[in-house]
């Protein structure tokens, strides 16, 4: 069996239609040949925009020259409201702080130390779902919920069940399911002083959400005058002075980066694991793998990560075919020329982790789902540069090591104690929201082992 691609539209349509495809779903907006092309290009009346499918041109835009190629403000007009300032939407300068400052809680020793707290959240999870065995269930709230426990747990040392976790939790399920991947600001460039096209509801829940997160700052702050905070990623981040101004973050850009590491290690995460057991659904073979396998947690310490190999491979899979973000923007800080083709200054550079990992002249099956490939030469050479899910070069995901020890060990611990069956009539179709999720949810059956 092989997963769907979003219904292809056809090569030629209306910029109007075009637009409103783009708004609704961005996936299904994307013409057929792009999953085998090198390079494209789309004009409107404000400005071009080039998708780039070659992973020298990846390479160049990402890690050789990233400082010619910053992050499109575009794409920040759409997540200004929730994220204010965060190292996901700055550049230069700014953004070369804040990763000096964030980058030490994610160093492979500390991710050691938020493994009892991702094991936990996974525990909870199982007992949770004891109850519900032999039911039809929607998995991307169930994996919503475990995913905001374990960045609750690993962030502030609070479960999902602590109340203004709770609120946060609640307020962006409605935050994410409003917000489009892009607003009209990434297609019409608007003055500053010009009101913003976000609805009433996005920006409600986006003041919500981060006035929950001041109380957790600065009651944190408070913790950690005194002393007695715990030896969490929150109290490593704020703790940490930039080396070269001696500076940490204020509470205000604390806000922002805490906004970050929820959207980050919550959505993205809850999306991959969602279309992971959707995909285990459709091969119940490599569930039984992966259930054998999962034997290896019965020592608790992290030495067990080693032991989860199919996991891990499976769970590459799935970031390949579904990317939680399926798309990055950057824009030409200068003129450029690609492929023979001249890229004017403020031109949109578009870098489709959804199209590059299909893309049909790199990949073996392209549309197949195939963990065992990461083991051949062709998926070797293609994990190396054509593999994307959490960015490469200096702007890549500094969660990413996080993410691959999170991903692998709740697969494993969840497909230990049930199994998961397909429910007829009910295929998720991908939709690009935040993250790549599907259009009426991914309902399968829990059922016992």
């Amino acid at each position: 069996m092989t997963p769907p691609k979003p219904t292809p539209r056809p090569d030629k349509v209306s910029l109007w239609r075009y637009l409103k495809l783009f708004r609704k779903d961005i996936l299904s907006a994307q013409p057929q040949r792009l999953y085998r092309a090198w390079m494209a290009e789309f004009r409107t009346p404000f400005f071009r925009s080039y998708l780039i499918n070659q992973p020298e041109l990846v390479e160049t835009v990402l890690k050789k020259r990233p400082t010619e190629f910053p992050k499109s403000n575009r794409i920040s007009e759409g997540l200004r409201p929730l994220l204010g300032e965060s190292v996901f939407l700055t550049n230069g300068d700014t953004w070369k702080r804040q990763r000096r400052i964030i980058d030490p809680a994610f160093e492979g020793g500390r991710l050691k130390d938020t493994f009892p707290a991702m094991r936990a959240a996974g525990q909870a999870a199982v007992e949770r779902l004891r109850s519900q065995t032999g039911e039809v269930l929607e998995f991307e709230e169930i994996t919503s919920h475990i995913a905001a426990d374990v960045i609750f747990r690993t962030l502030f040392s609070v479960p999902i069940e602590n109340e203004t976790a709770a609120q946060v939790f609640d307020k962006f399920r409605g935050y994410q399911r409003e917000q489009p991947i892009l607003n009209i600001a990434a297609f019409v460039p608007l003055p500053k002083w010009l009101p913003r096209l976000h609805t009433r509801r996005t920006k409600v829940n986006a003041n919500d959400i981060r006035g929950l997160i001041k109380e957790l700052t600065e009651e944190r702050a408070g913790l950690i005058e005194r002393g007695e905070a715990p030896d969490d990623l929150a109290t490593k981040i704020m703790t940490t002075r930039d080396p070269e101004t001696g500076r940490g973050f204020d509470t205000q850009e604390m806000v922002d980066q805490v906004a970050i590491f929820f959207l980050a290690g919550h959505e993205t995460s809850a999306s991959a694991l969602a279309w992971t057991l959707y995909l285990l659904a459709m091969y119940p073979e490599w569930q039984d793998k992966l259930a054998e396998e999962a034997g290896a947690l019965d020592t608790s310490d992290f030495a067990a990560m080693s032991r989860l190999k199919l996991s891990r491979d499976v769970f590459r899979e799935a970031l390949r075919l579904y990317p939680p973000v399926p798309m990055m923007v950057r824009e030409a800080a200068c003129p450029e020329r690609f492929r023979g083709r001249d890229i004017p200054e403020g031109a949109q550079i578009v870098i489709s982790p959804w199209h590059l990992h299909r893309q049909e002249r790199l990949w073996e099956r392209p549309d197949e789902f195939d963990p065992t490939r990461w083991g051949t030469e062709n998926g070797k050479t293609c994990q190396r540069n054509a593999f994307i899910p959490f960015s490469t070069g200096s702007r890549v995901c500094p969660g990413a090591g996080f993410a691959m020890i999170e991903g692998p060990l709740l697969l494993s611990m969840l497909l230990r104690h049930f199994r998961l069956d397909l429910v007829e009539g009910r295929h998720p179709v991908p939709v690009a929201h935040l993250t790549v999720r599907s259009k009426d949810g991914i309902w399968l059956r829990l059922v016992e082992r």
